[in-house]
C-alpha cells in the first residue's frame, strides 16, 4: 500500500462560521475540490470531514478550531501517517490579507489550531501552509477574538477567489 498523505484544512464545523477568517482552511480545500471535481465523504470520520484523490486523504476537523489536533491526531495514527506527508493550511492574521506562507515546519505562532495538532502529534514538525487574512484596521477595532471570527470585508471577498486558486495550486505543487 502507498503511504498516505494527509491535507488538513482547519476551520470551524457551524454554518455560522462559513466565510469567517478562521474558516480559511475549509475555503481552501472546499476549493480545491471543486476545481479538482472530488467531493467530500456523506459522514465525518474520526472527527473529520473527509475526501480523499489517490493516496492523498483532505480533512477539515469537526472539532472546533482550537480542538482540531484531535481529528488530526486519529487520522496520522490510523493511517500511519509520516509527519513528512502531512500539510495543515490555516489563517494567520499577522500577514496581510491574501499572502500564503508555506513551511515545512515551525511554531504555532500563536495560531491556537496549531497549537492542538502540535499537542496532539507531540511535535512541530510538518508542514503548513497560513493564509493572510491581516486587516489590521478592522483588527484594532473589534479585537483578536471577534476578528478571527468575522466575515470577510466586501473587497476582500471579492479578492477570494484569486487566493483560493493560488493556494490549490500550491497545494498541487507540493503533492
Amino acid at each position: 500500500m502507498n503511504c498516505m498523505k494527509l491535507i488538513i484544512g482547519l476551520g470551524n464545523p457551524e454554518a455560522r462560521y462559513n466565510w469567517t477568517r478562521h474558516n480559511s482552511g475549509f475555503l481552501a480545500l472546499d476549493f480545491y475540490f471543486k476545481v479538482h471535481k472530488l467531493s467530500w465523504g456523506d459522514k465525518p470520520r474520526y472527527g473529520a470531514i473527509f475526501g480523499r484523490k489517490d493516496d492523498i486523504l483532505f480533512i477539515k476537523p469537526q472539532d472546533y478550531y482550537n480542538e482540531s489536533g484531535l481529528a488530526v491526531q486519529k487520522y496520522v495514527n490510523f493511517y500511519k501517517i509520516p509527519l513528512s506527508d502531512i500539510l495543515v493550511i490555516c489563517d494567520d492574521f499577522n500577514l496581510e490579507f491574501g499572502k500564503i506562507r508555506y513551511r515545512k515546519a515551525g511554531s504555532a505562532g500563536g495560531n491556537n489550531g496549531l497549537k492542538s495538532i502540535i499537542a496532539g502529534l507531540g511535535t512541530d514538525n510538518f508542514a503548513r501552509i497560513r493564509v493572510g487574512t491581516g486587516n489590521d484596521e478592522l483588527r484594532k477595532k473589534i479585537g483578536d477574538t471577534d476578528f478571527v471570527l468575522s466575515k470577510f470585508t466586501p473587497e476582500e471577498k471579492e479578492k477570494l477567489p484569486e487566493v483560493l486558486q493560488e493556494l490549490s495550486d500550491k497545494i498541487d505543487s507540493l503533492i
